[in-house]
């Protein structure tokens, strides 16, 4: 429990800081876009370099990834049926979909896992298989459905080269796969630009919050409680449901999983929302209000499978 409370209260601080400078107005106009565009095309693409050039990456064929990749789906599926019924178009409902799905496993994910799990390596698989799986897929969904002149096929399926995020994990899989050891003078260099990632996304998350209206008084209303209802009881469940019934684990292993699908809508979503300039609301609202529901249903999970 001291782990889910400490985890949330770092987010909480530097949140309620990127705020605190919305409001003061000391980046002037421009404060969140820019934050924004430094974790998008710099900070994110090297903190994923580095985390997956150095990441075991025979730790994403495991019983706990397919249960995680089988919830995953099933709530994301879920949210893309509304939203197609419901005529929400594609980037919206691709916003959507993630909100419902993609867990916040870094900045989290790595604090619960250690105070809660005992090990932040649990986290790894998740970490891997949304990075290396989810994302690529989904920001070439964006690119497509993001408007302007028709390309050649073959340009569309190389759209996962062109994003700096999809770019960012793809070198980091390949450095890892080969056995490459980047020579210290990149490394490190990279790793202090990656550094700059989660705290530019929760500054550029708070500051979004200034001037916004309460959640669930817009016209997202009914697509943001979907995703927050799928995300924080759903998944969750489902998780529970596949790694109990269907492979058998328990103790340990069964918190594992269910714990971290319990986790919240990752605050990075709110990035890829901000640099295709769609779902924002959605996304910001989505991620506030999962982050907010986490804490009793991580508290919950602890007590019960603990």
């Amino acid at each position: 429990m001291q782990g889910v409370l400490s985890g949330f209260a770092v987010i909480a601080v530097v949140i309620a800081v990127g705020y605190g400078i919305g409001r003061r107005g000391y980046l002037g106009d421009g404060g969140r876009e820019v934050l924004t565009k430094l974790a998008f095309h710099v900070a994110s693409p090297a903190l994923l370099f580095t985390t997956l050039a150095r990441a075991d990456l025979s730790v994403i064929f495991s019983d706990r990834l397919l249960v995680t990749a089988m919830s995953t789906a099933a709530v994301a599926g879920v949210f893309v049926a509304v939203g197609a019924a419901r005529g929400w178009g594609v980037g919206r409902t691709t916003i959507g979909a993630l909100c419902s799905s993609y867990v916040n496993s870094g900045n989290l994910g790595i604090p619960i896992a250690v105070y809660v799990l005992g090990d932040a390596s649990l986290v790894a698989p998740v970490l891997l298989f949304q990075l290396v799986g989810v994302t690529p897929v989904a920001l070439t969904v964006l690119d497509l459905a993001s408007g302007g002149e028709k390309r050649p096929l073959w340009q569309r399926l190389l759209t996962p080269l062109r994003n700096p995020i999809a770019l960012g994990s793809l070198a980091g899989v390949a450095a890892s796969a080969s056995g490459l050891r980047v020579p210290g003078p990149l490394m490190d260099p990279l790793t202090l630009i990656g550094n700059m990632s989660v705290p530019a996304v929760l500054l550029a998350f708070g500051i979004s919050l200034r001037g916004s209206t309460l959640p669930l008084r817009g016209a997202e209303r009914a697509p943001v409680l979907l995703a927050v209802a799928l995300k924080a009881v759903i998944q969750p469940l489902v998780a529970w449901a596949l790694a109990a019934g269907v492979f058998g684990l328990h103790g340990a292993s069964l918190l594992d999983v269910v714990v971290t699908s319990a986790l919240p809508a990752a605050q990075n979503l709110f990035t890829y929302a901000s640099g295709y300039r769609v779902g924002e609301v959605l996304a910001r609202e989505a991620i506030l209000l999962s982050t907010v529901l986490a804490v009793p249903v991580l508290v919950v999970v602890a007590a019960l499978l603990g």
